[in-house]
């Protein structure tokens, strides 16, 4: 996922908009983090 994939995930959040900019830079490499270590299962 790129941060411009995140920032279209977060953006759907209110919660995203009560953040400071130094936390949403956070939260959008964290959830891109979190979102490379996914792996969809094999069939």
């Amino acid at each position: 996922m790129t941060p411009q994939e995140a920032i279209r995930v977060l953006m759907m959040s209110p919660f995203y908009y009560k953040l400071d900019l130094s936390a949403r830079v956070l939260l959008i490499h964290e959830f891109c983090a979190i979102y490379a270590g996914v792996r969809p299962k094999e069939r």
